[in-house]
């Protein structure tokens, strides 16, 4: 019998050598630079100082592939602030929580 796992290890995320440059590059690009663009940077600082302090490049790869979701999901989010927040689906938490339903 052997002692290996019988399933693949998950292999952790490492992006590109220059995605975080080409992450920068289209967060300039998008109409929401001015918030954007220094969250990004506030929170790569972060990360490549906790890099610095574990010599571990994990933080700058969840750093890099949050941002790339959020660039991602933009487009998603954009069209539904645009339809008006149709929220008639959506379970009202308040409602619930008073009773009224």
């Amino acid at each position: 019998m052997s002692a290996q796992p019988d399933h693949a290890p998950l292999t952790p995320y490492a992006p590109a050598p220059g995605a975080p440059a080409e992450l920068l590059a289209q967060l300039r690009a998008d109409p929401r630079a001015d918030r954007w663009v220094p969250a990004f940077e506030q929170e790569w600082t972060q990360a490549l100082e906790e890099s610095r302090r574990t010599f571990s490049l994990a933080a700058l790869y969840e750093v890099v592939q949050v941002w790339q979701a959020r660039v991602a999901s933009a487009p998603a989010v954009d069209a539904f602030l645009a339809s008006g927040r149709d929220e008639n689906g959506f379970v009202d938490l308040e409602e619930i929580r008073s009773g009224r339903r």
